[in-house]
């Protein structure tokens, strides 16, 4: 709310220089707080703030020497179970081979069925711990999710991060390459625009092609009429910041 109410107050100071060109302030298109899924101490963060970065970049590493021996320990128990598992089938077809000939009783039959199912069992589980022990050792690297800007770092090498319900985020980033100038306009003005028009987005003289992204539909009150929040994306080349004034041409 009080990014619109920045917008209002700038439009009506500094007016309009032409009836389509309105006043605006930028905004990041998709701002996230990240952290990583799993707890640790911070090893490694491999970024500043104002790096821009691909969508898969390892942004910050914890200690993942637990993680690696727990997912070892595992691929080991997974071994065992699986040859545990396979002496089990072949008992079993053995034990089998011989009821169906009737050399020996359905009690013995009964035992080789239930090591066998409880030998399978006991694989699956292992698997299971195996997947989720080499999740947990990929979470130990926190990856960028898109291509991004990395607005604000928060974590230190050697600090603990914890993950509970609401994990502490580690860092912000803001999806690099697209902003987005938000302004406010008259119902009369609202109503001549569609979402996906072509406009153009002016920044520091610079000007941007762009599109209407949302025109919304509860007024902010004011003092000369209820206006209306509204937002044009563009493309970006260089760096912009969040907070810098526009100015928007409406066809």
């Amino acid at each position: 709310m009080k990014s619109w109410i920045i917008i209002a107050i700038w439009a009506m100071a500094v007016g309009a220089a032409h009836a389509a060109d309105i006043p605006a302030v930028l905004h990041w298109v998709q701002r996230v707080e990240v952290s990583p899924r799993v707890s640790g101490i911070v090893q490694a963060v491999n970024v500043q703030v104002g790096d821009r970065v691909k969508k898969g970049e390892a942004l910050l590493t914890l200690e993942r020497r637990i993680y690696r021996d727990r997912a070892a320990e595992s691929a080991a128990r997974v071994a065992r179970y699986r040859a545990e598992a396979r002496e089990a089938a072949r008992h079993y077809q053995r034990i089998k081979n011989l009821y169906d000939r009737t050399v020996i009783s359905t009690s013995v039959l009964d035992s080789a069925t239930m090591r066998n199912d409880r030998a399978r069992a006991m694989l699956n589980e292992a698997k299971a711990r195996l997947a989720l022990d080499r999740q947990n050792l990929w979470d130990a690297v926190l990856r960028a999710p898109f291509d991004a800007l990395v607005v604000a770092r928060y974590a230190q090498p050697g600090e603990s991060v914890v993950v509970e319900l609401r994990p502490q985020p580690v860092m912000v980033l803001a999806r690099s390459g697209e902003m987005a100038a938000r302004f406010l306009l008259g119902a009369h003005r609202m109503r001549r625009l569609t979402v996906g028009q072509a406009v153009t987005v002016v920044v520091d003289g610079r000007r941007y092609p762009g599109k209407i992204r949302m025109l919304g539909l509860e007024p902010i009150a004011e003092k000369k009429g209820p206006r209306y929040p509204a937002a044009a994306v563009f493309a970006t080349a260089g760096t912009l910041r969040a907070g810098m004034p526009a100015v928007v041409k409406l066809p």
